[in-house]
């Protein structure tokens, strides 16, 4: 596009003729600079060639998840990759929240109806279409999330049926197609409503498929509070309903919604919190940014300008706008602020949904900063292969799972459709390698358990086949190659395909703006127009590259403290209130400080100083809360310390046939015994059941085992005397299998294996640790290929053609291993569930917030739970445990040592809650 700027220049809130025909080149990101920005030196510019055998690789990929899914899962919701089989609701553990996806509807199918299309997969399109109509039930007695089922449902449904219908009116495929997909939405749509019986307008979170909300038979219509992002992600697939069937109830709906979340805002900060109650307006979680519970609902605001016409949506977008890049942008990074309090800072990690932003800012128009934080996001790939699901300022891994997320290929490719920079294709070709050499399974994709381990979760997510495929496919594929015009759709936030003509057609009666009844606006804050292109940058073909370079060693480096944005500001306004990651307590000014917070320090005679917090003591009541929440993130940056000196998790990796590493199962580590971390290339061998399979007395098949990794059941013993016996038995490693049935890293704590109590200097081999569920992976492999090879480690190693060859020595094997390791990411190791160890040193004072502390920078939390107060020690040094425990014994698990972790849970719960907020809003 050279030179393109359609729209209308004035304020009206007509949608004239053309004005969606120029942002239609907006909303799909199509706003090709490639005559603008040339390719820079340090990037070669990518041949045609290479570009279409990236895209059939990925149609391959694709084919390798779709075929595998309905093989081995249709007409489940979901694929389960390591195990083969379909993920059916109630037949499988509960994963909380995240299950409300699963509606027995054939989740994945409907979810990936238009990727096909996109794809040039017409016919497998028409026959997926054909089981939709024939096999899926939308009148199932189940409670599913309203959020996810009109995200993926609804709009997979509305997606289908807008490329069937455009297949039709070519005359080629689809002839027989009547609309079957869209009165399918219908019902569903009507199904959906009753989650809207509230006075506020804002939909319960969730709906009973066949009973609604009320009554005991809907077993739901109880919870009182929703994500914003819940209530404000559903414009764009409800007024679509309205404007293909004429049927204006459900668009009114969305808008009520919306209406509501804009009236609500918190109104000096023009910010949005994460979670509202849905009969008050009253917020429920007052920090705001753009990644978890909000992300959607800000996309949607400038998407459904964009679909619809209406100005009150572009007006919300562009004041909500202002509002982050004032308060939550702070670049490379995005952090989460207080709304009634922007200034400060409400967390210090970043969670992974944020990655699509860069793209929003892209269909913005505000492309430098849309470049900084892809960058960012970029270097933490490139150093964990995959974006862990939350990281912190300085880019250590705060939750390690991937359940590979879309929103960085969906950046990656508005980026590249924007800049025209080879650069991004080479991102892309990173993110197809990553995925096939980490995350390729023999029955599909898995999700990745811990980046830092490589292992992998049993699961396949539908929107790894609705987005991830359709983002990188078109990233590689020239826009003559795609059988449709894909510039007359606008994305969903869940990729699905909506036609832009929609604007026009069976539009709602014109609605009083109520936008500016609540704000003054300033126009220089909007743009009323497509982008331009030709001025989005300086015609220089360095300009991306030399926004990209300051973040290159970013990651690496750490990000250094990026000067407040009170100093900023000419040194105006309050003075930025005393960080915990910054106190001293030999510094006098911090003292005064803490003083004035209402937090008194006390110097104990075993040579630790304690704080204690009186709300009543403080200067005024905005001192009070900084004191408040200077002790929340002393807690938070004490518990993340402490965990970085617990045991990581580890790797059991299948290098046999077929699986050539492509499996890899989270494993337990063990407190004596080789430690993988020091060696690198770990243990690798054939594995063998030991007999007795306890391993709890002398083995007696000690030839079979000799050289070998044998296999143990849990029980009866310790874990050193089972380690003993394989070891005399001549055993390079163990593996010990949980004998609770059914039990699974999915759903449980990771496992830590204690010793005896005695010294375990004389145990040599590796032992690791494995639940039932990954334990049975490993047997059922046995039975049916007999030898079967496993490598033990730190974290899995690179699988490549190397590792596929049957015939390789041993020799060859080490040599593969140590390369593998050469080219492995350097990853973090920390603990996801850690063990606490040292002693509790409470104090209780009512009314109060206490926290004992050393004079150091390093310091250790626990916390204990009191009747009116949280008490913490920060110990000068872990006291040493020698508790002798059976392997049997619950004080073992990671989640069970000690009460302090539950209290500080319990307590100081806002991590958890984003967490499962993150969950359920696969966005």
């Amino acid at each position: 596009m050279s030179g393109v700027a359609v729209g209308s220049d004035g304020r009206s809130g007509e949608f004239p003729p053309g004005r969606w025909a120029g942002w239609k080149l907006l909303a799909l990101g199509l706003l090709s600079a490639s005559s603008v920005l040339a390719a820079a030196p340090t990037v070669q510019a990518m041949g045609r060639e290479e570009k279409r055998r990236l895209g059939n690789q990925v149609v391959e990929m694709f084919d390798h998840a779709y075929s595998n899914y309905m093989e081995h899962a249709y007409p489940a919701d979901e694929l389960m990759p390591l195990t083969c089989r379909g993920r059916v609701r109630g037949q499988e553990p509960s994963r909380g929240d995240v299950d409300d996806a699963l509606g027995k509807f054939s989740l994945t199918l409907i979810d990936t109806l238009d990727t096909l299309v996109v794809l040039n997969k017409t016919k497998e399109f028409e026959d997926a279409v054909k089981k939709v109509i024939r096999d899926v039930n939308l009148d199932n007695d189940i409670v599913v999330s309203v959020f996810e089922t009109n995200i993926r449902v609804l709009g997979g449904l509305l997606g289908g049926h807008s490329v069937a219908i455009m297949l039709k009116e070519k005359g080629e495929d689809m002839q027989w197609y009547n609309g079957e997909l869209l009165h399918m939405a219908k019902q569903l749509g009507y199904k959906l409503l009753p989650a809207f019986n509230t006075t506020s307008g804002l939909p319960y979170p969730r709906v009973n498929l066949k009973f609604g909300v009320r009554g005991p038979e809907a077993r739901t219509g109880t919870e009182t509070d929703t994500c914003t992002a819940c209530a404000g992600t559903l414009i764009l697939e409800f007024a679509a309903l309205s404007r293909f069937t004429g049927a204006s109830i459900f668009e009114e709906y969305a808008r009520k919604a919306l209406d509501f979340l804009w009236e609500k805002r918190q109104r000096s900060s023009n910010l949005v919190g994460v979670t509202i109650n849905i009969h008050t307006g009253d917020w429920v979680r007052k920090d705001s940014g753009v990644g978890a519970g909000i992300d959607s609902y800000y996309e949607y605001l400038l998407k459904a300008y964009v679909l619809l016409g209406d100005d009150s949506f572009l007006e919300r977008f562009n004041t909500h706008y202002d509002a982050i890049m004032r308060y939550i942008s702070q670049p490379p990074l995005l952090l989460d602020v207080h709304i009634h309090k922007p200034m400060l800072n409400a967390r210090t990690w970043m969670d992974s949904l944020l990655a699509f932003f860069p793209g929003l800012q892209v269909l913005k128009g505000d492309i430098r900063p849309a470049i900084e934080t892809h960058e960012m996001l970029y270097q933490v790939i490139k150093k964990h292969n995959f974006l862990p699901e939350a990281f912190t300022t300085d880019f250590r891994v705060h939750w390690a799972q991937h359940p590979l997320r879309p929103e960085f290929a969906e950046s990656t490719y508005f980026l590249y459709k924007a800049t025209g920079d080879p650069y991004y294709l080479e991102v892309g070709k990173t993110l197809i390698e990553n995925l096939n050499k980490y995350a390729r399974v023999p029955c599909g994709f898995a999700a990745m358990k811990d980046v830092r381990t490589g292992s992998h979760e049993d699961r396949m997510d539908s929107f790894f086949l609705a987005e991830m495929f359709k983002y990188l496919y078109l990233l590689f594929t020239d826009k003559e190659d795609l059988t449709f015009d894909i510039e007359d759709y606008i994305f969903t936030t869940e990729a699905h395909l909506l036609p832009l003509w929609l604007s026009t057609t069976n539009q709602t009666a014109p609605r009083k703006n109520i936008t500016t009844e609540y704000i003054e606006l300033d126009d220089s804050n909007f743009d009323w127009t497509c982008p331009n292109t030709q001025i989005l940058f300086p015609n220089d073909p360095m300009y991306a590259q030399s926004i990209r370079e300051p973040l290159k060693n970013v990651v690496d480096k750490s990000c250094p403290r990026s000067i407040s944005r009170v100093e900023e500001s000419l040194g105006t306004g309050p003075k930025p209130p005393l960080r915990a990651r910054d106190f001293m307590a030999s510094n006098p000014e911090h003292l005064e400080i803490l003083k004035k917070m209402g937090v008194s320090l006390i110097h104990l005679k075993d040579g630790r100083v304690q704080l204690v917090q009186h709300a009543i003591q403080a200067a005024s009541s905005l001192d009070a809360e900084d004191g408040l929440r200077f002790m929340q993130e002393m807690i938070e940056l004490s518990s993340q310390q402490q965990k970085e000196q617990q045991l990581p998790p580890r790797a059991v990796q299948i290098v046999s046939h077929p699986f050539f590493g492509r499996v890899v199962l989270t494993a337990g580590p063990a407190q004596f015994g080789m430690d993988l971390s020091k060696h690198k290339s770990g243990a690798r061998g054939f594995v063998v059941v030991s007999k007795p399979y306890n391993g709890c007395s002398e083995i007696t098949n000690p030839e079979a085992l000799k050289e070998k990794i044998a296999l143990m059941q849990r029980g009866q013993c310790m874990f050193a005397e089972k380690a003993r016996n394989i070891q005399k038995a001549g055993a390079i490693g163990g593996i010990v299998i949980d004998d609770n049935e059914g039990s699974s890293s999915d759903t449980a704590p990771l496992f830590q294996m204690a010793g005896d109590g005695k010294n375990t200097d004389d145990i040599t081999l590796p032992m690791l640790f494995l639940f039932s569920k990954e334990g049975s992976i490993i047997l059922d492999a046995i039975q049916e290929y007999e030898a079967v090879e496993v490598l033990l480690s730190d974290k899995a190693k690179d699988r490549d053609l190397e590792m596929e060859s049957m015939d390789q020595k041993s020799s060859e094997n080490d040599s593969h291993n140590q390369r593998s390791e050469e080219i492995s990411a350097d990853l973090n190791l920390v603990s996801q569930e850690p063990e606490r160890e040292g002693g509790l040193d409470s104090s209780a004072e009512s009314g109060s917030n206490s926290i004992s502390l050393t004079d150091q920078d390093s310091c250790l939390l626990s916390l204990q739970e009191t009747s009116s107060s949280q008490a913490s020690e920060l110990e000068n040094h872990l006291e040493e445990q020698s508790k002798a425990e059976t392997d049997s014994s619950p004080s073992n698990s990671w989640d069970n040592k000690g009460q302090s972790m539950e209290s500080i849970l319990a307590d100081w719960n806002e991590d958890i809650e984003a967490f499962e907020m993150m969950e359920k809003d696969e966005l």
